[in-house]
Formats: structure tokens, C-alpha cells, sequence
């Protein structure tokens, strides 16, 4: 492996940790936990890092060993949307262990439209539904200008949750977001389709319902559980692209992510089709009470 090309991408799932390393592919697909045997502890939870130490002894047993000696790797984090400054705070103590030489993150959802090769020239909304958390996010040209979550997914699923809340709690969230958005970029992208990633694409008694309940495509992204860490491949790759062009000096600060556009209009201004003086045709979704919280990236 060249030691100048050496990255990490990394995707720190609160259920499994996926590790794509340059040069190897994706090598790794493990439970996220600080140790392996009957007292492991969960060092992250519903999309949140609380235990860094044991995230960074975690990935030092994980990837110690593979990593060539006297290196200092470029490790891209794929990171939920809503968590923001502290995230990467967590990220960088956690990461830390691998000594690398920048950190950089990026929003899950822009990795998984990039492994999906989507078209992000045009508004697109993406689901992504994993163990313990689900997102549905708007991005404009590959930059998040809406968000929401909740904190529920697949490993919640037993006699008292069902797929219907699962897909219930993706509507009400796409609803609100529709509702609030007083631009036409969020109905365009229902209308253009909801890309859906995270293990909870791999559920068909999920997608069954989204797709029925949607009233519009529903587009699963290949081998979807593995997107994020994919995409984020994805960037790695250009990223060590660029490094080289720009020769041995080249530098990354210690995170980085696309500055936001806000392509969504404060909701009290309503918006017109330019030259025609008319509001669009909005899709319709069916009326639901949102049991998420709400943000904006």
C-alpha cells in the first residue's frame, strides 16, 4: 500500500462498524463494539458517539494491525446530519488513536446519493434507515439544506414496533418538511423519487409500505447497508486524486464539509414559478402527526 495514499473510510454505525481502506475495498463489517466477548459495551448509540475512548480502542484493535507501519492515513467519517460541531468533535477523539493525519466527515446522506451515482444537480431526498436511527435529508447540489430524524430503526423492530411505524415515521417526516418548505425543491425531489439506503432498504416489509404509502418511485440503493462507507470511498478516492495533483505539500484541514446553500425559503415568504405568477403543484402526502424532532442542517 502506498504510504501517501493511505485512507480510511470509516461509517460508525450504532449496530456496525464498516471500514473501507484504500487499496483493500471494504474489509471490514463489524459490530460496533469496544471489545469483543460478553461484557463489549456499545461505545455509540442512536447516531451518537458516547463513549470515544472506547470508539478509539475499538478501532485501534480493528484496524491497528492493517495499517503500515509509520503511516499517518487520511480518514474520511460519514456523520449523521443533525449532529453537527459535536459529532466531529467526537469523531476526531475517537479517530485519534489511528494518528491520522486529517479527519474529514461527511453528511451520510451525500455518501449515500454518491454511491448510488445519483444526479445531484437536481434536488434529491434521501432516507436513510439504519438499527437505531433514521434520517430523511434534501440536498441541493450535493449540499444539506433540510433535515429530520428520529430515533427508531430496524433493531427496534419486536412485538410492540412494527414496519408501519418505521414507514409512518419516514412519511410524517417528508410531510413536515414539505409543509415547511415554501420553495418547490423539496416537491420536485418527491416527485423525481425518495432514495432510500441504510440496512432498512433491505427490509421488504419496509419498502412495501414506504413504496404505498410515498404515492411516488422509491429508489433502493444497491446493496444498501454498505452505501455509506461506499460513497465515502468515493470521496477518499478524489480526494487523493486531488492531494497528488496538487503535490507532496498538500494539506486537509482537520474536518471538512460542503457549505450549506439554502435553497429553502423562510416559511412566511411564499414562492411563484418564475414568468408564470403561480405557485407549483405540490405531491401529496397523507396526513401525519411527526413523532421526530425536527432540524435543519
Amino acid at each position: 500500500m502506498c504510504r501517501r495514499c493511505c485512507g480510511i473510510a470509516l461509517d460508525l454505525g450504532s449496530a456496525r462498524t464498516r471500514v473501507w481502506i484504500a487499496g483493500r475495498g471494504v474489509v471490514i463489517d463489524v459490530p460496533t463494539v469496544t471489545s469483543p466477548g460478553a461484557d463489549a459495551a456499545h461505545p455509540v448509540q442512536r447516531g451518537t458517539i458516547i463513549d470515544p475512548a472506547g470508539c478509539a480502542r475499538m478501532l485501534q484493535r480493528l484496524l491497528g494491525h492493517r495499517m503500515p507501519r509509520r503511516t499517518r492515513p487520511m480518514v474520511i467519517v460519514t456523520a449523521p446530519v443533525l449532529d453537527g460541531v459535536a459529532y466531529r468533535a467526537q469523531v476526531r477523539a475517537a479517530v485519534g488513536a489511528l494518528q491520522p493525519r486529517s479527519v474529514l466527515t461527511v453528511p451520510s446522506a451525500r455518501s449515500i446519493a454518491l454511491a448510488a451515482d445519483a444526479d445531484m444537480s437536481r434536488p434529491l431526498l434521501v432516507v436513510d434507515i439504519g438499527a437505531h436511527l433514521t434520517e430523511a435529508v434534501l440536498l441541493c447540489d450535493g449540499a444539506v439544506t433540510g433535515a429530520r430524524r428520529t430515533a427508531l430503526g430496524t433493531a427496534d423492530l419486536d412485538e410492540t414496533t412494527s414496519p408501519e411505524q418505521i414507514a409512518t415515521a419516514v412519511v410524517a417526516m417528508l410531510t413536515a418538511m414539505l409543509s415547511q418548505d415554501r420553495s418547490s425543491f423539496t416537491a420536485d425531489a418527491l416527485r423525481r423519487g425518495v432514495l432510500l439506503g441504510g440496512g432498512g432498504a433491505l427490509r421488504p416489509e419496509i419498502t412495501r409500505r414506504l413504496a404505498g404509502r410515498l404515492h411516488g418511485p422509491l429508489h433502493v440503493v444497491p446493496t444498501p447497508h454498505t452505501a455509506a462507507v461506499r460513497g465515502a470511498a468515493k470521496l477518499l478516492q478524489a480526494v487523493h486524486t486531488h492531494s497528488s495533483n496538487s503535490g507532496p505539500s498538500h494539506t486537509l484541514p482537520a474536518h471538512a464539509e460542503p457549505r450549506p446553500r439554502r435553497c429553502i425559503r423562510p416559511a412566511h415568504r411564499a414562492s411563484r414559478v418564475h414568468g408564470e405568477g403561480r405557485t407549483p403543484a405540490r405531491p401529496h402526502l397523507p396526513t401525519t402527526t411527526p413523532e421526530t424532532t425536527a432540524g435543519r442542517a
